[in-house]
């Protein structure tokens, strides 16, 4: 397999996490969002949403969108529960994530970070306090757990984990919800973790390059 990756991503961190947890082997393909990797013709074949991270599963067979990644590759392992009720708990972990913390957390990450915006800004604010009330549901849910579903680290925890090891880089301070501290350890101490989540680079700041987020205006 190949994974089509951009090092400063969390969707492709969460890739990268589980595929290590699995301990799979793979290719790592670096693009640079940044610097129009993901506009060209060639990489559009791939993925036409122009977006990464893009696994190439066999030859010419690609799968994209990284919870859909996740699922995949976790398909028939313990990290993807058999019990059907759990197995949607999983499965709603994965879509609030990409619902709630990506466009909310994220987005504060990519903006904040590259000088798209300060917390100055009233707009900012707002969409930060949205941010501490996730981490702070989050958090609340890890009250009686160490993971979000069932007793075992699972996928919905590769999913979460990627932008919630982030959330200061978004003006979130987790310090304020140990047992959300508690996990983010617990994650952590994995055997197999790895802790390869780059900062956003240079030509991420406006007018430094060329991405899909200038498409669409982020």
């Amino acid at each position: 397999m190949r994974l089509y990756d951009y090092p400063a991503s969390p969707n492709c961190y969460k890739v990268r996490l589980a595929l290590a947890e699995l301990d799979t082997a793979y290719e790592r393909v670096p693009v640079d969002i940044f610097g129009g990797d993901t506009l060209t013709e060639e990489f559009a074949r791939k993925n036409p949403a122009l977006t990464t991270p893009v696994l190439e599963i066999e030859e010419d067979r690609y799968l994209v969108e990284s919870n859909a990644i996740l699922l995949y590759l976790t398909e028939g392992t313990e990290l993807l529960p058999d019990d059907k009720l759990a197995r949607a708990e999983a499965f709603a972990w994965l879509f609030y994530e990409q619902a709630r913390v990506v466009p909310i957390i994220g987005a504060l990450r990519l903006r904040l970070t590259t000088g798209r915006t300060t917390l100055k800004d009233e707009g900012t604010r707002r969409q930060r306090r949205m941010g501490v009330g996730i981490t702070a549901l989050l958090a609340q849910h890890l009250e009686e757990r160490d993971y979000f579903v069932g007793d075992r680290y699972t996928v919905a925890d590769i999913g979460l984990y990627g932008y919630m090891q982030a959330a200061d880089e978004a003006g979130i301070d987790t310090s304020r919800f140990p047992r959300l501290e508690a996990w983010l350890e617990r994650v952590r101490a994995r055997p197999r973790h790895v802790a390869d989540l780059k900062p956003l680079p240079g030509n991420a700041r406006p007018g430094k390059g060329r991405s899909v987020f200038d498409l669409i205006g982020i």
